[in-house]
C-alpha cells in the first residue's frame, strides 16, 4: 500500500503528523511491512509549518502517480479554491483507481475537484456552512466523523483524522489490525457518536421588549413543565397562528424546535456538571422520561446521554486516571 500525503506551506504539524503516526504504526508493528507513506507538495523541496518549523525532503507532484491512496491532510484556513494542477492530479489518480481522501479542511480540496458530485461530505464543524455552499450538489453530514464512499473519503475536524486513518487501516487490513494500532497509540479504535456532539448550537433569541421575548424568558423558567404551542401562545396573548408566525419572524425557528433545543442544551449542561441520573435530568428538562431524552439526544448528537457524560463530564477524565493508578 503506497500512501501519498499532500502538505503545503502553513500546514499545522498535527494534521501532517496524525496520518504519519497511524500508517507508520502499521509498519512498526509488522502488520503490513510493505506499506509506505510519502509526503509531497506542489513542488519538491521543503515546507514550513504553521508553527514555524521547516520540513525538508518533501517529494514533488509525481508522487501522485506512485500512490494507491492520495490524502489531502488539511487545507489553508482561508479556504482557497483548489488550483488546476492539484485538481488534475487528484482527478487523474482517481481515474486510474487510487483512493482519494480529504482530512479536516482537506475536504474542501476534494470537493473542488468534483469527485464528490451527488455525494455527502463532512469537514470541521466550524466550516460546515462554507462546505455546504461550496459543494451544494453533494451536501454535508455533520453527524459523523468521516464518510467513506469507497473511492473518495472526507473526515471531520482535527483529531478525527486519526479516526479516519484507523478506518483506512481497518478497511484494508481488518479490524484486528486497526484495533492493535489504536491500542498502541492509546486511542479508541472507534469513537462513539459523531461530530454533532462537539458542535456549539446557539439558540436564537428574540430582541428584548417584545411579547415573544417575554414568552422565551417565561418558558426558560418552566422547562420541566409541558410547553405546548397553545400554552406559549396563551401567555403571549396571541392566537396560535399569529404566535407561530411572529415567533418565526423574531427567532428564525419554530416554538417546538426552540423548546427542544433549550431542553437539549440544558440536558448537556447537567450531564457535564452534575452527577444527577439520566432519569432525573429528563424530568428537570421536560422530557418526561429517560427514554424520550435518550431518543432526542441521540437524534441531535449521535451519541447517548451516558456516552456524552463519559466524554465531557467535568473532572471525569482526571478521576478515572487516579482511580486506575490506585
Amino acid at each position: 500500500m503506497r500512501i501519498a500525503l499532500y502538505a503545503f506551506d502553513g500546514i499545522t504539524m498535527f494534521h501532517l503528523a496524525a496520518p504519519l503516526m497511524v500508517f507508520g504504526e502499521v509498519t512498526r508493528l509488522g502488520l503490513a511491512p510493505d506499506w509506505e507513506t510519502r509526503v509531497w507538495s506542489d513542488r519538491a523541496g521543503s515546507i514550513r509549518t504553521e508553527e514555524g518549523f521547516p520540513v525538508g525532503e518533501i517529494a514533488g507532484p509525481d508522487t501522485v502517480d506512485w500512490a494507491d491512496i492520495v490524502i489531502v491532510t488539511s487545507w489553508p484556513e482561508s479556504l482557497p479554491h483548489i488550483g488546476k494542477d492539484l485538481s488534475a492530479a487528484l482527478s487523474d489518480a482517481h481515474s486510474r483507481g487510487a483512493e482519494i481522501a480529504g482530512l479536516c479542511l482537506g475536504s474542501f480540496a476534494v470537493a473542488d475537484t468534483g469527485l464528490l458530485a451527488g455525494r455527502p461530505a463532512v469537514t470541521h464543524w466550524t466550516k460546515m456552512t462554507e462546505l455546504r455552499e461550496r459543494n451544494s450538489h453533494a451536501g454535508v453530514d455533520e453527524s459523523v466523523l468521516y464518510i467513506d464512499h469507497g473511492d473518495v473519503m472526507t473526515s471531520a475536524g482535527t483529531a478525527s483524522s486519526i479516526d479516519s486513518c484507523l478506518h483506512i487501516v481497518r478497511k484494508h487490513l481488518g479490524s484486528a489490525a486497526a484495533t492493535r494500532v489504536a491500542r498502541s497509540l492509546v486511542v479508541a479504535p472507534h469513537r462513539d457518536g459523531g461530530q454533532a456532539q462537539y458542535i456549539e448550537r446557539p439558540v436564537t433569541e428574540a430582541s428584548g421588549g417584545t411579547a415573544i421575548a417575554d414568552v422565551l424568558s417565561w418558558a426558560l423558567e418552566r422547562l420541566d413543565e409541558p410547553l405546548p404551542i397553545e400554552r406559549l401562545a396563551e401567555h403571549a396573548r396571541m392566537s396560535r397562528r399569529s404566535f407561530i408566525r411572529q415567533f418565526h419572524l423574531e427567532t428564525g425557528s419554530t416554538p417546538a424546535r426552540w423548546v427542544l433545543d433549550k431542553r437539549l442544551n440544558e440536558a448537556k449542561s447537567l450531564l457535564e456538571t452534575t452527577d444527577r441520573s439520566v432519569e432525573n435530568i429528563a424530568a428537570l428538562c421536560g422530557f418526561g422520561s429517560a427514554v424520550t431524552l435518550r431518543q432526542n439526544f441521540r437524534s441531535a448528537f449521535a451519541v447517548t446521554p451516558t456516552a456524552y457524560r463519559r466524554q465531557f463530564a467535568v473532572g471525569s477524565t482526571t478521576t478515572s486516571i487516579v482511580d486506575r493508578q490506585r
